[in-house]
């Protein structure tokens, strides 16, 4: 009864002591896309990608019944990173939707004016404030109606203790009239939130080095987990890593006097397997405590990512090949930073189609073979079935005006048509591909399938094509695996190299499609297509992770197109709608929502793309 009644007074307590209007909340996730088309329009970085903004304590002012309810304290505030645009994920500030979902366009058009100035916080934000009216001026009739809502809901100046009056007052006249404020006063608390700025203290992303796991430890393959976790930014500071002796736990518990106060203690990894207990833990900290540990959590490690012997491994081709790479940070180009190893299955053994996958192969021949163009004459030829009319008749206007050729080509021949066209499909083997998508198939499988039958599905049309798979395990280990070339007939040797295909460690996609852009730009046809087939992001153990991995193979994408090439993806990752238009465009890719799908739709998709 007593928990009961507790919980009654809680609920009423908290109810009573809120700000917010739930009638008329808009929420991140149904904006989100509109967001993100706003944010690019307005000149922010097509790279960055959406995310909840993390609560944050602001340390301000709370009335009595908010310190009673113990509620009001963290508040979520808009933020610009290196690698995303944070936003809160829920506004329900106003009492009017409307005025809610302004809020949200207006953070994206001030976020888009973020130049990573170093100013104060109240200065900085006039700045943007200004930068934003001057350049989009339809956006000033939507600040005014924001500023005027947003005032009524601050606090009065004249409630307050004389220096955090004076501070409020900065406050208004800066939010009123942007840059005409030019210090904040000194006061023991800092201002309530200002929900139209952005934050002062955002969070901010690690370095290189801490974005990077260690050698053995990094789990590779983010794109083929089960579940989609809200995206969240965290403030988080990197400390020692505890030991771990392994011996009896001697600590006395009233010692421990919240969880944001960071204690070393050997607490093994093993007895935390609630996830969802664990990120409410994360929820209620202010600052995460990371630590760098070279042991794999348990329930994490999946594969020893040691090479294999040279004796069990497939064989290599060369000595290797160097190849650029883009650093967006410096915006340059790297030369000769990575280094791909070309590679064939050293026990790759001749072998027929496999036997589930024959009828779907002999129907996609026969739509396949409609493609093929038929028997077409070909003119002005030095010899033929018959004479060309019209080669004749050039012919004696030349002779009579003197300028006849001494063997002219006269003649027509019908020959079969032949489709001006190749093609290079590029398979991801990373290391996600071993996740099983049903019970009797992993994502690998189902890539091999699909090979299998693009594979019959070009032979039936007579297109030039060829087939490469690759994975990486840093930058001087990108393994580039043959599975056909151009000048290769597909045959029992080459089903055999694709029974042989296996998941192998992480996706460095840009060194990857420079080498395939490298092989496919010299075809003397004049489409030439660059098929790309993953089930995840990009990302590598060295620094290959988020951004620095998107914007490198984006570069190389662009890179691609501007030899000639069409670059195409087809992915089965379903979170990759949130960084394929960076990389391939709007209309450069295309996601198959059941992995299952993708031997069936890949030879159709191709189909549309060069039909």
């Amino acid at each position: 009864m007593e928990e009961f009644v507790g919980s009654l007074w809680h609920r009423l307590i908290t109810r009573t002591a809120s700000r917010s209007y739930p009638e008329a909340v808009v929420e991140l996730k149904d904006v989100e896309r509109a967001l993100g088309i706003l944010f690019r329009a307005f000149g922010g970085d097509a790279g960055l990608r959406l995310e909840a903004a993390a609560p944050t304590r602001h340390g301000a002012r709370r009335s009595w019944l908010q310190r009673l309810a113990g509620t009001q304290c963290r508040v979520e505030l808009a933020a610009r990173t290196d690698r995303a645009l944070c936003l809160p994920a829920r506004i329900d500030l106003f009492p009017e939707r409307a005025l809610n979902r302004d809020l949200y366009i207006w953070l994206a058009a001030l976020a888009a004016a973020e130049d990573g100035g170093r100013e104060p916080w109240l200065l900085h934000n006039q700045r943007l404030t200004c930068a934003v009216l001057q350049r989009l001026p339809g956006m000033a009739a939507r600040y005014r109606r924001l500023v005027a809502a947003h005032l009524a809901l601050r606090p009065d100046p004249s409630s307050l203790p004389v220096d955090e009056a004076a501070q409020e007052r900065a406050v208004r006249e800066a939010l009123r009239d942007p840059g005409s404020v030019s210090d904040l006063p000194a006061a023991p608390r800092p201002p309530a939130p200002v929900p139209l700025w952005l934050n002062p203290a955002p969070p901010l992303p690690g370095t290189a080095d801490s974005q990077a796991a260690d050698a053995d430890g990094g789990e590779p393959g983010a794109g083929a987990r089960a579940g989609k976790r809200e995206a969240k930014q965290r403030l988080a500071e990197r400390v020692e890593s505890p030991e771990r002796e392994g011996g009896l736990l001697t600590i006395r518990f009233e010692n421990i006097f919240s969880w944001a106060e960071y204690i070393r203690v050997d607490r093994g990894t093993e007895d935390e397997d609630d996830e969802e207990r664990a990120e409410r833990a994360a929820d209620d900290l202010d600052v995460l405590s990371v630590a760098r540990d070279s042991r794999p959590t348990a329930s994490r490690l999946r594969f020893d990512l040691d090479l294999p012997g040279a004796a069990n491994d497939d064989l290599p081709l060369g000595d290797g090949i160097p190849l650029p790479e883009w650093d967006y940070r410096k915006q340059v180009l790297r030369p000769d930073y990575c280094r791909l190893q070309p590679m064939i299955a050293a026990d790759a053994v001749p072998c027929e189609l496999p036997a589930r996958l024959r009828a779907a192969a002999r129907r996609l021949r026969g739509q396949f073979e409609t493609l093929t163009p038929g028997r077409v004459w070909f003119g002005n030829q030095p010899d033929g079935t018959e004479l060309d009319l019209e080669s004749c008749l050039r012919h004696a206007a030349a002779r009579a005006i003197g300028q006849a050729d001494s063997r002219p080509p006269l003649y027509r021949d019908l020959r079969p048509g032949v489709r001006d066209l190749a093609c290079l499909l590029l398979a991801d083997l990373s290391l996600s591909t071993d996740a099983w998508v049903s019970d009797d198939a992993r994502v690998i499988d189902v890539i091999r399938d699909s090979l299998f039958l693009f594979a019959e599905a070009l032979s039936a049309t007579g297109d030039r094509f060829a087939m490469y798979g690759f994975s990486s395990r840093t930058r001087n280990h990108v393994r580039f695996h043959a599975l056909k070339a151009f000048d290769e007939l597909y045959n029992a040797a080459v089903r055999g190299r694709l029974e042989k295909i296996k998941p192998g460690y992480y996706t460095r996609m840009g060194a990857a499609i420079r080498h395939a852009s490298d092989l496919l730009a010299p075809q003397p046809m004049s489409r030439r297509l660059l098929l790309l087939v993953t089930d995840g992001k990009p990302n590598d153990l060295d620094q290959y992770e988020g951004r620095y991995g998107v914007e490198d193979t984006r570069r190389a994408v662009l890179e691609a197109r501007r030899r000639g090439l069409r670059v195409f993806c087809v992915t089965v990752d379903a979170e990759a709608g949130d960084y394929l238009p960076h990389l391939f465009g709007t209309g450069g890719y295309a996601v198959i929502r059941r992995t299952a799908d993708l031997p069936r739709q890949l030879p159709l998709l191709y189909a549309r793309l060069t039909g």
